[in-house]
């Protein structure tokens, strides 16, 4: 639910900045990582990522025949799978709000043979370009911390659901103990951005990652946030010690 007074600033990374800014500053970021941002994944997390995904997808309970909505699909690992649960029967849509990571996206998933079952949308997760109540699950993987106004995306994921359908949010968070949560520091703000520069010649960019994801809600707050936007049923599990959580809710 949305106050009447909208804020004016927003935090990119540690960051304060107009609102209006942020979509652009951060659409910046993802022209300059979109080429070699699966190898980052894979080397930032060690490979890790690719079983929160897996985790993810299990949560899902996608069927043959339903139709998804991946959000801030990016590069497509996420929509990929997806289809191949849902079949030549169901529809997924890979949007983002960044046309290099679309391009991406599109021409990985063309390459493997999903251009029957894959639909695409350049779309903002806080005005949504679909009508009420079309989708059966929405998955957003590590995206909602580059969102601007999460409470109206959040509202706008519910819209577009189906009742009884469900949301998956997969995010950075919280690590739950101290000791990792150091360390965790510490890789963060000293490896990440030499590993940046390393791979695609920006330090800055992934600086601007670590920082956005100290900036994000943590676990009890998404979940609070999630029950405000109307989900019900709303969870979360914790892995790798909380480096990373997955949030589920329900449209009732």
């Amino acid at each position: 639910m949305h106050n009447n007074t909208e804020p004016t600033t927003t935090h990119f990374g540690y960051e304060t900045i107009p609102v209006e800014e942020k979509t652009q500053r951060v659409s910046k970021v993802f022209h300059s990582v979109a080429h070699k941002y699966d190898l980052m994944n894979d080397l930032m997390s060690l490979g890790i990522h690719r079983l929160w995904k897996r985790f993810a997808i299990e949560l899902s309970g996608v069927r043959q025949g339903q139709s998804i909505l991946d959000l801030a699909g990016g590069t497509g690992d996420i929509a990929m799978k997806l289809a191949r649960i849902a079949g030549p029967q169901g529809m997924v849509v890979l949007a983002d709000i960044n046309e290099s990571m679309l391009q991406v996206g599109r021409d990985r998933l063309l390459d493997k043979g999903f251009a029957a079952t894959v639909q695409y949308a350049q779309a903002n997760a806080e005005q949504l370009p679909f009508p009420d109540n079309t989708f059966h699950c929405i998955t957003i993987g590590f995206g909602l911390r580059n969102v601007t106004d999460k409470a109206r995306a959040l509202t706008e994921m519910y819209r577009v659901l189906r009742p009884g359908g469900r949301l998956l949010i997969l995010e950075f968070s919280k690590p739950t103990h101290p000791l990792l949560s150091k360390l965790y520091d510490g890789y963060s703000f000293a490896v990440l951005p030499r590993l940046g520069k390393w791979i695609t010649q920006d330090a800055a960019s992934y600086q601007y990652l670590a920082e956005s994801i100290r900036m994000h809600p943590d676990q009890p707050t998404l979940k609070h946030m999630m029950q405000e936007a109307g989900f019900c049923r709303c969870d979360y599990h914790n892995l790798t010690g909380g480096i990373v959580a997955l949030h589920r809710g329900f449209k009732a």
